[in-house]
């Protein structure tokens, strides 16, 4: 069983977790603990004894004590625990507690299966006359406020971006809204995006314009949906805001099996709450997989990601051009450390190279997973910036920060590093240094 400190930390739900559970990770205050297979457990000693039962395969826990935080403080510091190789927890069979607890989350898996089918099995049906008559209304709404879009757009081309820095938010906001009236919230969303851009930087006028021709490009394609392609087809829609259900994306989705390699998260902040990503890549597919989520202010996220891992599993992705969001399927075995040489590009040609063939296929993709191997971090200390160089010399550049630590992992030495890609710049994920897999980054810098 492997497990590091690293991963367990960036399961936390917050630094006050990390630091109650460190205090916890120590033998004095566990007993009866053991692993096998399917889970790790163990009991706490604190205001009372508290049973904590860990699911190897997706690291799920569960304690007797009455903390909201998911996972618990107890449940943190049992992985901890079995991350320092001299707490000497040995593989056992499970008291009955645990495995009472293991039945019951295989039942509650069986009834979510039998749900899920069901709910399949009604997405097939033909639409009702009810529902095709909303699903043209709506689709006047968007095709006339798209309409109403263009001449906002052109009438901004015309003037010219001149005058576009001094615009109130105002300006912005009242687009977004009547693109929300529209019946069409990804275009408001890609608009109050574009709102942060005038004035950010020296070259803020180049990233408008493309901004611009990239929301352009899209009304223009949904003009002509009926002519593309049916993946293509799914891929706008879901742009300009239709959005499908889970059952529906469990009926149609493209499913794969593969060993996942957990890379890394990213966690940014939003005026409704927190925006969660977490990159997977297949071990033997090569193919990129995003999990999302989301948090209302004050809330925590629905589910727990272990990184750092490996994990066979089934993963099904939303229909679209590039299939890159994915939702969970069925697991198998139990998850295992990433300890080996990541399969990724081995030059920032080829990887440059394989996203200009997906841009071919979804020109609107904006992130990238990018899994490089044998690059060399350095800092440019003349420009103040970071960037990391492969065996041919070629450069990427790093987001704007500080990264010593990467630099200090490496060694100055090749290494293979995951990042996310934005079409100008890296932000690193992690990497792998003499078979330990690093994470470097859980948020925003």
């Amino acid at each position: 069983m492997q497990v590091t400190t690293e991963q367990v930390i960036a399961m936390a739900p917050d630094a006050k977790s990390v630091a109650a559970s460190k205090k916890l990770a120590n033998v004095r205050h566990w007993k009866n603990s053991g692993y096998n297979t399917q889970a790790l457990w163990g009991e706490c000693q604190g205001s009372a004894l508290y049973q904590v039962s860990v699911d190897l395969a997706t690291f799920a826990a569960q304690c007797s004590c009455p903390s909201r935080k998911q996972p618990c403080k107890h449940s943190l510091a049992l992985l901890l625990l079995v991350s320092d190789a001299s707490s000497a927890i040995t593989q056992a069979e499970p008291p009955q507690w645990v495995a009472d607890w293991l039945a019951k989350r295989a039942e509650t898996n069986k009834r979510k299966e039998a749900k899920v089918a069901e709910k399949a099995e009604k997405v097939k049906k033909a639409p009702s006359a009810a529902q095709l008559k909303t699903a043209e209304k709506r689709q006047a709404l968007v095709s006339s406020g798209l309409e109403r879009l263009d001449l906002w757009l052109n009438d901004i081309i015309r003037n010219g971006l001149g005058n576009i820095e001094t615009q109130p938010a105002s300006f912005w906001e009242k687009q977004a809204a009547q693109m929300v009236d529209a019946q069409a919230p990804g275009v408001a969303a890609l608009i109050r995006n574009m709102a942060a851009v005038p004035g950010s930087s020296a070259d803020w006028p180049e990233k408008l314009l493309a901004q611009l021709g990239q929301l352009a490009l899209l009304t223009h394609a949904f003009r002509r949906i009926e002519q593309l392609e049916a993946p293509l087809q799914e891929e706008i829609r879901q742009l300009i805001g239709w959005s499908l259900k889970e059952d529906e994306v469990l009926t149609r989705g493209e499913r794969i099996t593969d060993d996942w390699l957990f890379l890394g998260q990213v966690l940014e902040e939003n005026e409704r709450g927190r925006a969660q990503r977490t990159w997977l890549y297949g071990k033997a597919t090569r193919r990129a997989a995003l999990l999302t989520q989301f948090a209302i202010a004050g809330t925590t996220f629905a589910r727990t990601y272990p990184l750092g891992i490996c994990q066979n599993m089934e993963l099904i992705y939303w229909p679209g051009a590039v299939p890159q969001r994915a939702m969970l399927g069925n697991y198998n075995g139990a998850s295992q450390a990433l300890t080996e040489a990541l399969p990724g590009a081995q030059t920032i040609e080829v990887f440059l190279k394989d996203v200009a063939a997906m841009l071919a296929h979804n020109p609107w993709q904006e992130r990238f997973l990018s899994v490089l191997c044998n690059v060399v971090p350095f800092h440019d200390q003349h420009n103040d910036r970071w960037g990391v160089r492969d065996q041919e010399g070629h450069i990427l550049h790093l987001r704007r920060g500080t990264y010593w630590n990467l630099l200090a992992l490496s060694g100055g030495q090749p290494v293979d590093m995951a990042a996310e890609w934005d079409g100008r710049n890296l932000r690193p994920l992690g990497i792998l240094v003499d078979s330990q897999y690093h994470l470097l980054i859980t948020d925003t810098p």
